[in-house]
């Protein structure tokens, strides 16, 4: 199926690894003109390499900036005016337990999960509905839904990421701009994987054994039994951004391994 995605410009925050990445690489394999973002120019350059030795001939460009904050946004901004497509993927989790959660972060996850993605579609929106067509994704998360007890200032800020994609799209009915959100489920990403790893260590158990507790204790309700490949995720994001998915949009798109019990 061919996506629709040749030529067009799209940008993917939090695009050095995990999700991020692997959404980054599908949209240049569709031909798209790619923008991989992260906090640190080492970072960024790794992941240009790894898509180009992938993806032979493919358009990619990169750009260093912390979005969690406005004068990075800003910078991204400056750096690229104008977009087709805006994947907002960025984001920050750490278990916590409620009591120990203090204003501070509670403030630093929202700018840095909802916020990002508030100022760039904010700016990058109105070019979108001038030239009628255009493509925004907020990677939101199943604890959007159903928020975890260990990380609920994480569970929070992604249910918030539905209600500005919700609110947006509504902002551009009639229009050829869409707006949605995905929703994954545990994933393997860098990070997850980084803290399986060492929780494992410390138990002095095997990756695969965390794993299947992880399942077992604190996502019993899934159907997959195990982590998403970042591939899989990035497989519903790339067609969001399509114009196959033109009739997609203001909608909570699952791809949660089934760890959601509900049918809608």
């Amino acid at each position: 199926m061919d996506l629709g995605l040749a030529g067009r410009r799209a940008l993917v925050t939090g695009s050095t690894a995990g999700i991020g990445f692997a959404t980054a690489e599908g949209l240049a394999r569709e031909g798209a003109d790619v923008i991989v973002n992260g906090r640190t120019g080492r970072r960024v350059d790794a992941a240009m390499g790894r898509i180009r030795a992938a993806v032979p001939g493919a358009r990619v460009h990169g750009t260093a900036a912390d979005v969690s904050t406005a004068a990075g946004c800003a910078a991204l901004i400056a750096a690229h005016p104008e977009l087709d497509v805006l994947v907002n993927n960025m984001g920050i989790f750490e278990p916590r337990p409620f009591e120990q959660i203090a204003d501070e972060d509670w403030l630093r996850f929202f700018e840095a999960n909802v916020l990002s993605g508030i100022r760039l579609a904010r700016h990058y929106v109105a070019g979108m509905r001038a030239r009628d067509w255009g493509r925004i994704v907020f990677v939101s998360s199943e604890s959007a839904v159903q928020i975890p007890t260990e990380m609920i200032h994480y569970g929070m800020t992604k249910t918030a990421q539905l209600a500005v994609a919700r609110g947006l799209a509504e902002t551009l009915a009639g229009t050829h701009v869409t707006v949605n959100s995905v929703l994954p489920g545990p994933t393997a990403s860098e990070g997850v994987g980084g803290f399986i790893a060492e929780l494992a260590a410390s138990r002095g158990a095997s990756v695969e054994e965390m794993e299947r507790e992880f399942f077992a204790t604190a996502r019993p309700t899934s159907i997959l039994q195990r982590f998403a490949t970042p591939d899989e995720v990035a497989a519903m994001i790339v067609y969001a951004c399509s114009a196959q998915a033109s009739a997609t949009t203001g909608a909570a798109l699952r791809v949660d391994g089934g760890v959601v019990r509900a049918i809608v």
